[in-house]
């Protein structure tokens, strides 16, 4: 262990790779923590840190423009930044940055916060047709925003999963037509499993969506002009559209840390419990760290996982942790432990959860009803309760989210007067998991929105 990682950091240099939410967040609680040394931020964005939910919803509908997402800044960093350049490579023995313009930057201490870009489409499967969008940055956001107000006849989105249902809801306020396909057998059954997925699916068709489950997209085929015209769906079928929007997943930026010796991949950085880095073997980096959507860490209440959280709460409170334990010596770090939560809002509903639900083997209607469109759902794991989801009825996890956290068992004994008379649980339905069995690999959260205004950060 070197002598700055003994004794903390409180004075040098500090680079901080990666300028969105987890890097300015970091970056003012370096100063918080009482960093008075160097501090330096790079992003490979041009553009001021910003806020990324609102580009699915907000944006895309036309209620806010790309001007009114920049994130407020709670203090003065006193930061140097090297915003529109991209890091390229990582000398960990030499603690330098390589950045794409040539230049290399020092450091004592280094926070990866790169984050995460969306999975595009294959080029030889019609990658490159105009008309062809994904959705990430304010410049995608843009772009298909014109794609949207210039009035296709048809939008077809690949992928139900929390991005391409916000997408869809927004094209729907827009009043366009829209087709979504989905590979499993309902949206979100990644993330809240078949039963869930099934209900939301009634909010697909009720909004007037074109849903097909059970269904990929095998090529999309353009004009002459080089526009797209259509998908050929896996069962044979086409669907003629103007616009596609892939929204298959999240790869993380990692690409720059080939050769570094990190444990890093298009999966993440894998780090401790402490948000230290770790090598290939599984040893510690002492003064490289890792915080937001491209970190993989154990979250001691689901042992047995790396969690990958590609959630807003996320995000700030892994800075947070992260900034304190670069500051302080083995004595005073920190564990970080908050309970994941995060919101979506598609089709006119408000969808809350916290914990992991892609854990659960099995769920049970808590309060209310699927057929009413307003219930909580419980996810139990091995009969311990690990996460809970409410639809149009956010407030009340509350009292879950500190079940979860005592590791309450399951099915949760509530008292509920809106519940039903026995709950009765049954199989979760995991897309691609057999009936009571569990995940048996490192976790990835799907992408999700930031937690609602009134929620604790």
């Amino acid at each position: 262990m070197t002598a700055s990682a003994a004794a903390g950091l409180r004075t040098g240099r500090i680079v901080v790779v990666g300028a969105s939410l987890a890097g300015l967040r970091a970056a003012e609680a370096l100063r918080d923590e009482g960093f008075t040394g160097e501090l330096t931020l790079i992003g490979a964005e041009p553009h001021a840190p910003y806020d990324r939910p609102p580009l699915s919803k907000a944006v895309l509908s036309g209620r806010l423009s790309c001007d009114h997402i920049v994130l407020p800044r709670a203090r003065n960093i006193d930061a140097r930044w090297l915003l529109g350049t991209p890091a390229t490579g990582l000398d960990v023995p030499g603690r330098r940055v390589e950045l794409a313009d040539g230049r290399s930057v020092a450091y004592d201490r280094l926070l990866i916060a790169t984050g995460t870009r969306a999975r595009p489409w294959p080029v030889q499967a019609g990658g490159r047709l105009g008309g062809v969008h994904v959705l990430r940055t304010r410049e995608d956001a843009e772009r298909l925003r014109g794609a949207l107000v210039a009035g296709p006849s048809r939008v077809l989105v690949i992928g139900a999963g929390f991005t391409g249902g916000e997408v869809a809801s927004s094209c729907r306020e827009l009043g366009l037509a829209v087709t979504v396909t989905q590979r499993s057998a309902a949206p979100l059954a990644s993330a809240l499993g078949g039963v869930i997925g099934r209900a939301a699916a009634d909010w697909y068709r009720e909004a007037g969506v074109d849903l097909r489950p059970h269904t990929t997209v095998a090529t999309l085929e353009g004009h002459p002009s080089g526009r797209l015209r259509r998908a050929v769906l896996s069962d044979g079928t086409t669907v003629d559209a103007e616009v596609a929007v892939v929204a298959t997943g999240a790869l993380a930026n990692t690409e720059w840390l080939a050769g570094s010796g990190l444990a890093a991949d298009h999966r993440g950085v894998v780090s401790d419990a402490g948000c230290r880095a770790l090598t290939a073997d599984g040893r510690p980096v002492e003064d490289v760290f890792v915080a937001g959507d491209v970190a993989r860490w154990p979250h001691p209440r689901y042992p047995g996982q790396l969690l990958r959280l590609d959630h807003w709460d996320n995000a700030v409170a892994q800075a947070r942790t992260a900034a304190h334990n670069i500051t302080h010596g083995p004595g005073e770090q920190l564990v970080h432990r908050p309970l994941p939560a995060f919101w979506s809002q598609q089709f006119g509903r408000y969808l809350k959860s916290i914990g992991v639900p892609a854990l659960a083997d099995q769920v049970v209607v808590t309060q209310g009803s699927l057929d009413r469109r307003q219930f909580v759902a419980a996810y139990g794991l091995q009969g311990r309760l690990v996460g809970a989801v409410a639809v149009d009825s956010p407030r009340v996890l509350d009292g879950y989210a500190t079940l979860v956290e005592a590791g309450a068992p399951f099915p949760p004994e509530l008292g509920a007067t809106d519940g039903p008379a026995h709950l009765d649980p049954v199989d979760a339905a995991f897309p691609g998991r057999a009936a009571g069995s569990t995940p048996d690999h490192a976790l990835s959260a799907p992408a999700a929105s930031a937690p609602a205004p009134t929620a604790h950060r």
